[in-house]
């Protein structure tokens, strides 16, 4: 292992309280997620069930590991002076919806699937119902853990901007959904900061904001038009219908011996989820795991995504303007800290953490633009789509963050800096030299049509019929 990697773990060895192992350095080498045995074959596949793990893999082998190099400012000159997180909540257990299918597929496997495979009598033999409906979507320990060592982490990445002097000094503020996960994750993530810190004299407020967090709870037209209303999705239907669905239900069904009858693909997707769930919360390579094979995680993850695409995503254009609030919300503290910077004075609000959903960050991505395909995902083209840029899997695990990082590179030079996943993200459409740290004011013309329209209350509002 490189000298930096052991140093760097001498760093880490005093914040016991992360419950670092200590292992020697020779034991740290890299190793490819692929080969490891305890991750399944398919736990890249998980959609928004996946592990933040398996879109930065170095974490596998140290969970603290930052490279403040990629962030690559033009100059040296270039001073961090504002950060705003949007962050989703951290691991969760399932909702009462996944667990009543769940403990569906449970029974059919108990009494009616025959086989001698060693997967299959663990599963009927070992393996044991644990999830229940009052768990109703609740943070996992992995979960508080999830946004403890991002805390640790953004501090590393940013530390003249999260620091115990910003935090104590009241320059970084919390926001949070009211949703029990989300305040568990805004919770989680201040004690990785003050058990790093060792503060134990002061306590940080946090505020519950759902018009910014859950917008789209809060947008009529999104509720009625989409949210509610079956037909805005009927291509996830069709898909679900369709011959690759059909494919993978068939082979489950064989797999298991039971009349295809009895495996729906709702079925078919609780069994991916009850691998995906015992993966991420509970780190087991699950017998569930052996009911798929590669090309079947590829289905389930298209029609995953396709159903994100038409409810949160580029499927209806009012998925993202149901996000203009938080959009505005973004630029309306960028802003204040670019005035406040220019005027010689301290930026008040250094750091934003604002924790919500996936709900919260698809569409705030739409609007900007990232993650768009040259053609709409649909129920025909899984084949041709193989290589979308439309992948939850890629963007939206447990604790996905995107970061706006405004930059002062001196003589008035503000860039901001978008990060997804703790990686640098070009805005849409401001590629070039510029690279992922575009000029702060290029960036406000480049989304000149958003900030001077896109009004969340005209946008939500549903339209009259004529008829």
């Amino acid at each position: 292992m490189p000298l930096l990697g052991c140093i760097m773990l001498t760093f880490l060895w005093k914040f016991t309280v992360l419950y670092l192992p200590i292992i020697s350095c020779s034991l740290l080498n890299y190793v490819n997620p692929e080969d490891n045995l305890d991750i399944p074959v398919i736990a890249k596949y998980f959609n928004t069930k996946g592990r933040y793990e398996e879109v930065n893999p170095h974490l596998i082998e140290d969970i603290l590991a930052v490279n403040r190099s990629m962030l690559q400012p033009p100059s040296e000159q270039c001073q961090e002076i504002h950060l705003t997180a949007i962050i989703r909540h951290g691991t969760r257990y399932p909702t009462p919806k996944n667990v009543k299918e769940m403990q569906q597929l449970y029974n059919i496997v108990l009494h009616n699937a025959s086989g001698e495979e060693s997967w299959l009598r663990e599963i009927q033999t070992q393996w044991r119902m644990w999830y229940t409906e009052d768990m109703d979507g609740r943070l996992v320990q992995k979960g508080v853990n999830d946004h403890k060592h991002l805390a640790v982490r953004l501090s590393k990445l940013f530390p003249s901007l999260i620091s115990e002097e910003k935090l104590r000094g009241g320059f970084i503020k919390f926001i949070t959904s009211s949703k029990h996960r989300c305040v568990n994750s805004t919770l989680s993530f201040k004690a990785g900061l003050t058990e790093l810190w060792a503060i134990t004299d002061q306590e940080f407020d946090h505020a519950e904001n759902d018009a910014l967090m859950r917008f789209f709870d809060k947008c009529t037209r999104y509720v009625q038009e989409v949210d509610n209303n079956a037909s805005a999705v009927s291509e996830v239907d069709k898909f679900k219908q369709g011959p690759e669905m059909r494919r993978v239900t068939e082979k489950i069904a064989d797999r298991l011996r039971v009349p295809q009858s009895l495996i729906t693909h709702d079925l078919t997707e609780a069994a991916f989820y009850l691998c995906a769930y015992e993966f991420a919360i509970k780190a087991v390579n699950s017998p569930w795991c052996r009911l798929f094979d590669e090309d079947d995680a590829k289905v389930l993850e298209y029609a995953s995504d396709l159903r994100e695409f038409w409810k949160r995503g580029y499927g209806h254009d009012i998925n993202s303007k149901a996000s203009c609030i938080l959009f505005h919300d973004v630029f309306k503290r960028l802003n204040k800290a670019a005035a406040e910077n220019k005027t010689g004075q301290q930026v008040t609000e250094a750091v934003t953490v604002q924790v919500g959903h996936a709900d919260t960050l698809l569409p705030l991505l739409t609007l900007l633009g990232f993650f768009k395909d040259s053609d709409a995902l649909n129920s025909t083209n899984y084949a041709t789509q193989a290589q979308r840029s439309f992948r939850t899997s890629h963007m939206l695990p447990y604790a996905a963050n995107l970061l706006m990082v405004l930059y002062d590179c001196g003589g008035g030079d503000l860039r901001l800096q978008p990060l997804l996943n703790e990686k640098p993200v070009t805005f849409p459409g401001l590629t070039g030299q510029q690279g992922s740290m575009p000029l702060y004011q290029d960036v406000r013309d480049h989304y000149r049509e958003l900030l001077q329209g896109c009004d969340f209350e005209t946008e939500c509002q549903l339209v009259k019929s004529s008829a």
